[in-house]
């Protein structure tokens, strides 16, 4: 069964404040108890920040994740020296409930580009403040928590991948229907098969054929949930010649035969 990528998928994050902080000589937090989450990309300088009574001494490239309900103080040692990007949140699921982030009080991300792009799009749109800006900022802090969780949690930096491995992405997402192999697909890049296949690899932590397989599942999931097409009218749609081991590989990956798949009114 395939490992579950989905545990930050049904999370919504209300953005309450967003700064851009250049910190002044005088700039300090103090104590208090905080009814948020902290999230502080540090992009210059260091700052050091006391939570629940333990010291954090952080600099350009960390990331803290302060939790509602802690209790928070900061101060920086060159103040004026001390840069960051600030968001104060909330985080609910789609019933409504609280949830939280599953990162570490302090990490360290480096000093990232795209991340800190995204940032400076973030504060564009939250000082412009123009029709529907609040719908814009929580789209676009949604599309920074997904980049941050890909690094830190997920483990698949799709920011990055080599540009040939993104090309044969949309190859494969565009023609999974097809009898794809991976000297097709190698070819469509201009790469000989050995040597996409590692670099694919490397690049996805999986497989070609395992990647490929879990496109045509994917599919093939959405095509059941519609209980419009039986389970061979969907194997054929979604490039499996055999569907005794169509079935086989979707109970493998998904946990359940494709007969059990439940039906969604749509």
């Amino acid at each position: 069964m395939e490992k579950d990528m989905t545990v930050f998928d049904n999370a919504i994050p209300m953005l309450h404040y967003f700064n851009h902080r250049v910190s002044t000589p005088s700039w300090q937090i103090d104590s208090g108890v905080i009814n948020f989450i902290d999230l502080t990309y540090i992009t210059g300088g260091q700052v050091v920040y006391v939570v629940d009574g333990e010291r954090y001494a952080a600099s350009e490239g960390d990331l803290f994740c302060i939790p509602k309900g802690a209790v928070r103080a900061a101060k920086s040692p060159n103040p004026a020296q001390f840069e960051c990007f600030v968001a104060n949140f909330s985080l609910h699921n789609l019933y409504g409930g609280e949830t939280t982030m599953p990162l570490p009080m302090l990490s360290s991300l480096g000093r990232d580009a795209d991340l800190i792009s995204s940032f400076r799009r973030l504060s564009e749109i939250w000082l412009t403040r123009t029709p529907g800006h609040t719908m814009r900022a929580r789209a676009q802090f949604m599309m920074i928590l997904q980049r941050i969780m890909s690094v830190m949690v997920y483990d698949v930096d799709t920011y990055h991948f080599d540009a040939r491995i993104k090309n044969a992405i949309r190859h494969i997402t565009e023609r999974f229907q097809e009898p794809l192999t991976i000297s097709e697909v190698a070819e469509a890049v201009s790469l000989n098969p050995i040597y996409f296949g590692a670099l694919f690899k490397k690049e996805t932590h999986t497989t070609f054929r395992d990647y490929l397989n879990r496109i045509r599942l994917n599919q093939a999931e959405d095509m059941l949930h519609t209980g419009k097409y039986n389970v061979t009218e969907v194997a054929n749609s979604c490039g499996f010649t055999d569907v005794f081991y169509f079935s086989r590989l979707f109970k493998r990956y998904k946990g359940i035969p494709p007969s059990s798949v439940n039906v969604i009114k749509l």
